[in-house]
């Protein structure tokens, strides 16, 4: 058994400070303090010298090293000589090697406030080359999807089928689950009021409505950013952290013809049929309040349903769902092709890829209920 660190202090012959280790000196056995050697020093006047006695040393390890720095800061400060002639060799190397670059003076001070004009400036700069970045990443794409009209991209189909299932058949739960809530949300909120005046049935044109031109859609993209663009961005990421997209381009391959764009056809494939998926749903959680809650028959609540949407309702809500896929696509992808070289950078991709979809999305269907509006659709 390791006997404990002892630390031993008195006066020589020469009238110097003799610090003498004794024992086991081990991190594990905890940091000794130098406490006895300040009080020894205060009790000692014009003292001129601190020397080290290590004959009963034992074991040791940094925790030596450590409390031997401390000495030597201390005896500076103090204006103490301390000589390092007692200590051992492996010691003295290593107490070299810590000391040989001192600390700057005020390294340890906190950076002065940027000024609010310069705080300006610089978000200003960031906004312009983020906003220069996503001008140029959409330019290649509509490169790569030039070439692909013409038959010329290159990137493999098997690539693309994959991408397609896990956007599509392996999305229908969790948008069965969300698009059958926020019908259910919607019937209930409009069946608080309408009860009031007798007009239960056209609960089922308010869901009906909702779902088909905005809630449809909306929340279909909302998950789909959440789920395939997060894993677009790190998936990207990840490849750039590997230096993979690197070795494409060494290759002579575009990584954005090659790995964006069949994330980006295989959404705006499926992102329509999630929609026409997500107001069926919608409609049937709705369905389930109207025949639950409000006494109606489920022939009286479908048959309202099919009075109170028509053609250009679901193809509004198409329209849109074909846009925000786009959206989730490129924010996902344009995100993990800018990732940096770390794991954290991984993660900050994926954090930007999901806040940049929703941000576009909510702006688009804003500006498209604008337009909408005006067009009288």
């Amino acid at each position: 058994m390791l006997e404990s660190p002892k630390l031993n202090i008195s006066r020589s012959a020469d009238d110097d400070l003799v610090i003498g280790f004794e024992g086991s000196w081990r991190i594990s056995q905890g940091l000794h303090s130098l406490e006895d050697v300040e009080k020894a020093i205060a009790s000692a006047p014009g003292l001129r010298r601190i020397v080290f006695d290590s004959g009963k040393l034992t074991v040791w390890d940094s925790s030596l090293v450590s409390f031997v720095i401390k000495v030597l800061d201390f005896g500076r400060d103090k204006n103490i000589d301390v000589a390092r002639d007692g200590l051992p060799e492996g010691v003295l190397k290593l107490v070299s090697l810590a000391t040989a670059v001192p600390e700057q003076k005020d390294a340890r001070k906190r950076a002065a406030p940027i000024p609010f004009l310069a705080a300006i400036g610089t978000g200003t700069l960031k906004i312009l080359s983020s906003t220069s970045e996503m001008v140029a990443f959409l330019g290649e794409t509509s490169l790569a999807f030039l070439k692909f009209f013409r038959g010329k991209a290159r990137f493999r189909r098997v690539d693309l089928v994959l991408f397609i299932q896990e956007c599509g058949a392996q999305a229908l739960p969790i948008v069965s689950l969300i698009s059958v809530l926020v019908g259910l949300i919607l019937a209930f909120v409009g069946a608080v009021q309408l009860r009031m005046f007798g007009a239960q049935i056209y609960v089922a044109d308010l869901v009906a409505i909702g779902m088909t031109r905005e809630m449809g859609a909306m929340m279909s993209a909302i998950i789909m950013a959440g789920r395939t663009g997060a894993a677009f961005a790190a998936q990207l990421g990840t490849m750039q952290v590997n230096e993979e997209i690197d070795a494409l381009q060494t290759l002579g391959l575009s990584p954005v013809e090659f790995l964006v764009l069949p994330r980006t056809i295989a959404l705006i494939l499926m992102m329509p049929l999630l929609c026409l998926y997500a107001n069926f749903m919608g409609i049937l959680g709705g369905g389930i309040i109207g025949v639950g809650m409000l006494n109606l028959s489920l022939i009286e609540y479908f048959t309202e349903t099919k009075h109170a949407i028509n053609i250009v309702d679901i193809n509004a809500g198409l329209f849109k769902s074909v846009v925000f896929g786009v959206i989730i696509a490129l924010s996902g992808c344009m995100r993990g092709m800018q990732c940096g070289r770390s794991a954290a950078a991984v993660g900050v991709a994926t954090t930007s890829a999901v806040v940049t979809a929703i941000v576009f999305i909510v702006v688009f269907d804003g500006l498209f209920a604008v337009i909408f509006d005006v067009l009288g659709i």
